[in-house]
């Protein structure tokens, strides 16, 4: 039915994600993780002030809407992935 491969790892962007990990995808260490939510907070605040901006200075209010929700979507990225080397230790052997 399908013209695509069998795959035993990642078969997606982000295919580390979730509880459900293939063999071959290993997660990210612990400081991409950190550098990740720095990024992403900050990004976040700063889609929330352009948000604020426009509600209630600009009085725009889709515009508002939208960064409002996008810089919820962008701060809460990180939290999909897994860190590398956090798995009980029943799953490592």
């Amino acid at each position: 039915m399908s013209d695509q491969p069998d795959h035993d790892g990642a078969q997606r962007f982000g295919g580390e994600f979730g509880p459900s990990r293939g063999a071959n995808t290993t997660g990210v260490s612990l400081s991409t993780f950190k550098a990740l939510v720095w990024i992403s907070n900050i990004g976040g605040l700063l889609l929330v002030v352009f948000a604020l901006e426009f509600l209630f200075v600009e009085q725009r209010f889709a515009l508002g809407l939208g960064f409002l929700i996008a810089g919820v979507i962008v701060a809460l990225f990180p939290s999909n992935y897994e860190i590398r080397g956090m798995e009980d230790d029943k799953e490592q052997s």
